[in-house]
């Protein structure tokens, strides 16, 4: 049974919030009515396993959201989980500001890298939908605050884990993880990334969001700057031949900023499709007036090559809207 409290929050937003989501009306081939609204989820993560789609993001007060899909326009809240949340607070560190989550499948155990009241933690589960628990209700850095983490594993299978720490603006730094995937080595601790571009000093100062792909014999990190209050949020990229830097900035960022009639555009994710097709996945601000509810957009991710120089990673001019049906 759905939660219906959940989907009344979406509704009400769409309502009253002005959810940019626009809404549809249809008929079913039971004549049944259902409403569909563009899924309302900040910094998103999709993952793929076994033919579904999973969509986590920032959008609740009580944990971790998680909504599915078969085909990356459709989504629906799970009947499997009445409460909506595949990561509930009671479960895990903190007790608000669940931001940013991010789900990997490794040896049949899953992995949620997410932050909670300006922690990074991490929580497992043996189900995609959840729960997700921390037996040690711990964040990964006990004494500071830092957000963003997003897991990496390099050529040799090395695993690394992407984060931002608040100690010049917001800026990304990497640190080596444990065989356990569940502690990070501080001594490896090393900056990757700060503000350094024209386009990131709108306000404040934020490098933020990181994601890690692999390509030929490069790495590329996808990065967001600006505030993402700010209409100018976008998304750069920077290159490098080791997971731990130095890292190059592509001269021509940001590579997503305001597509359409989009504003906010920012703390972005890649995945690879049912087709064996790169997306990137980012969220939006709900309209030029107002920031939230912010909604989750999909777009395509190539790269393509400069004469002499690195391959370009490109964002395609469209873009997918994703709905929630809500029945």
């Amino acid at each position: 049974m759905v939660n219906y409290r959940i989907l009344l929050i979406v509704l009400l937003n769409a309502l009253f919030l002005g959810c940019a989501c626009e809404k549809e009306s249809d008929v079913n081939a039971d004549n049944e009515k259902k409403l569909a609204v563009r899924v309302p989820l900040g910094d998103p993560f999709i993952m793929l396993y076994e033919d579904t789609y999973y969509a986590y993001g920032t959008f609740s007060d009580n944990g971790i959201a998680v909504f599915i899909s078969n085909d990356l326009k459709n989504w629906r809240v799970p009947a499997e989980l009445p409460s909506g949340l595949a990561l509930h607070k009671n479960d895990v560190w903190g007790e608000r500001w669940f931001w940013a989550p991010e789900v990997y499948e490794v040896d049949g155990i899953f992995y949620m890298y997410f932050s909670a009241d300006e922690h990074i933690c991490v929580a497992t589960s043996d189900n995609p939908l959840g729960p997700f628990t921390q037996k040690d209700k711990t964040p990964m850095i006990i004494d500071e605050k830092c957000i963003d983490n997003s897991l990496f594993f390099d050529r040799e299978g090395k695993p690394w884990l992407y984060f931002v720490r608040f100690n010049d603006g917001n800026n990304i730094w990497v640190a080596e993880l444990e065989e356990n995937l569940l502690e990070i080595k501080p001594e490896t601790m090393k900056p990757c990334i700060h503000v350094s571009q024209e386009w990131e000093e709108v306000w404040p100062r934020v490098n933020e969001g990181a994601f890690v792909v692999s390509h030929k014999n490069l790495y590329y990190m996808s990065y967001s700057a600006n505030s993402y209050e700010s209409q100018f949020y976008g998304v750069g990229f920077a290159t490098s031949e080791s997971p731990t830097g130095p890292w190059i900035k592509y001269d021509s960022n940001p590579i997503l900023q305001k597509p359409g009639d989009l504003v906010g555009v920012g703390h972005s994710a890649m995945f690879y499709d049912k087709a064996g097709n790169l997306r990137i996945v980012f969220h939006a601000h709900k309209d030029n007036q107002s920031i939230h509810p912010r909604n989750m957009y999909i777009g395509s991710v190539e790269f393509k090559s400069r004469e002499n120089d690195v391959d370009v990673m490109v964002v395609g001019d469209d873009y997918l809207t994703p709905v929630l049906d809500l029945k």
